[in-house]
């Protein structure tokens, strides 16, 4: 794997390189992430697929400008970084923020897009805000070392009871780290908004019926949380997105909106992404 820069739309954006002689499979992550959330499922995926996880702009290592998070705005980074590639078409997918990237591609520009893969994203909860709450009240808060930082992270509601290695990595890439040892979060409160604000402007309703590509929507039912809170996507409303793109697979796998991530779903997504992609 290699950390690369490209230059695109008058902003630098950071992605994450893995090399392999296949198709070419360009993910996005989540609103408040960035690309080392997908790496294990990326690692996975690499043995048959060249995969390209974008820092979207505003998160990650990539430029922050002050405005244009609307979707036609991410979108158009991702084209850019297909074109300056030397990629015509590729299979793109994307985790819960990301699947809208993926699901406004699909539609809008439908010639660059063979295949959408749509991981844990569309219809969600109505209480969406409520359970991303933790993380997003982490955007833009100090902590005065990174054990304190990690230590937070940990104690949010959709670790509980569970940690990994490869956790630490997303973790550490999502640091800003300053010369006094003080930690803050490279994805900041208005860029957040601004996103929030851009994808909330898009009709879905008259995007799903639009996706004509192989779809493949991978939904991760499990609570997150404590085992009384809901789901981020509830199976009804995966199932219920599935429905209304006109050629996709749903495919149900263990786990939370970001354990599916890790080890106690990402072979399951590694899994039904490939049995999608291999068939005739």
């Amino acid at each position: 794997m290699d950390s690369r820069f490209i230059d695109v739309n008058g902003l630098k954006l950071h992605y994450l390189d893995y090399p392999a002689d296949g198709p070419t499979i360009i993910l996005t992550h989540g609103l408040t992430a960035n690309a080392w959330t997908l790496d294990p499922l990326a690692r996975l995926l690499n043995a048959h697929w060249h995969v390209i996880v974008v820092d979207v702009r505003g998160r990650g290592l990539s430029d922050k400008p002050a405005a244009g998070y609307t979707q036609a705005d991410i979108a158009a980074d991702v084209l850019a970084l297909m074109d300056k590639l030397g990629l015509q078409q590729a299979i793109i997918g994307g985790h819960s923020s990301g699947g809208y990237v993926t699901l406004y591609m699909a539609a809008t520009y439908p010639d660059r897009v063979t295949h959408a893969i749509i991981i844990d994203s569309g219809i969600m909860n109505p209480k969406v805000a409520d359970l991303i709450g933790p993380s997003i009240a982490r955007l833009g808060k100090p902590w005065p070392n990174w054990d304190s930082y990690l230590e937070s992270v940990k104690n949010s509601p959709e670790w509980v009871g569970w940690w990994e290695p490869a956790i630490e990595d997303y973790c550490r890439a999502d640091a800003d780290i300053s010369a006094d040892g003080s930690v803050t979060r490279r994805a900041r409160p208005d860029v957040v908004a601004q996103v929030r604000a851009g994808q909330g402007t898009v009709n879905w309703l008259d995007i799903y019926p639009k996706i004509r590509q192989p779809s493949l929507l991978i939904n991760a039912p499990g609570p997150y949380g404590p085992a009384d809170t809901p789901a981020m996507q509830p199976r009804e409303l995966g199932q219920q997105t599935a429905r209304l793109i006109p050629n996709c697979r749903y495919v149900e796998v263990p786990g939370n909106h970001f354990t599916m991530l890790y080890s106690i779903g990402v072979n399951s997504v590694a899994k039904a992404i490939s049995d999608f992609l291999n068939e005739p």
